[in-house]
């Protein structure tokens, strides 16, 4: 008999909505900062994010290395967005996968909620904690994500004001010896 689970969390994330939406969804984007993902590549080759566009997923082996394949759906740019699995993932019936991103003051509002129907009824206390686990990880990873896109911006910008001021004091320098 199988059973459901409901995982829901949000984060308030600074960045804009449009942003998190292609980090989330787009599949190679993903696939580069969540760690929980091994492979996501869009089925057939090249593809765009759409609604009814198949993805093959892997996940990384300590979520049991599973592959399956899913269907893009409820595609709201910049929004909401998720994935169902097409057929069962492991000891899974099915998988499903929503983002909601709200803009707010000084960020986003950031809810990934994920469900889940168990095979059997014996498992789903170990599958319910790794996939707490997964959510948690990807709410986490993306926030990280995010702040170190903004870390390397501004170290880039603290080596220019560097860079500006030792030429200003290397053209003071050479004028003070000119005199």
């Amino acid at each position: 008999m199988s059973e459901s689970i409901q995982i829901k969390q949000n984060i308030v994330v600074r960045a804009r909505p449009d942003v998190l939406y292609r980090l989330a969804l787009e599949p190679k984007r993903r696939v580069k900062w969540d760690p929980n993902l091994v492979r996501a590549d869009y089925e057939g080759g090249e593809g765009r994010l759409a609604n009814n566009v198949l993805v093959r997923f892997k996940f990384a082996r300590r979520l049991l290395g599973l592959s399956f394949t899913a269907r893009y759906g409820q595609l709201q740019a910049p929004q909401r967005g998720g994935w169902e699995s097409v057929r069962h993932v492991g000891p899974l019936e099915k998988l499903t996968q929503a983002w909601t991103f709200k803009p707010m003051p000084g960020g986003t509002d950031v809810t990934l909620t994920l469900n889940a129907r168990v095979r059997f009824r014996w498992v789903r206390a170990p599958v319910e904690r790794m996939l707490h686990n997964l959510v948690m990880t990807t709410l986490l990873e993306l926030q990280r994500q995010v702040d170190a896109q903004g870390a390397q911006l501004m170290t880039d910008l603290g080596r220019e004001m560097q860079e500006k001021q030792k030429a200003e004091q290397k053209a003071a320098k050479a004028a003070r010896r000119r005199k």
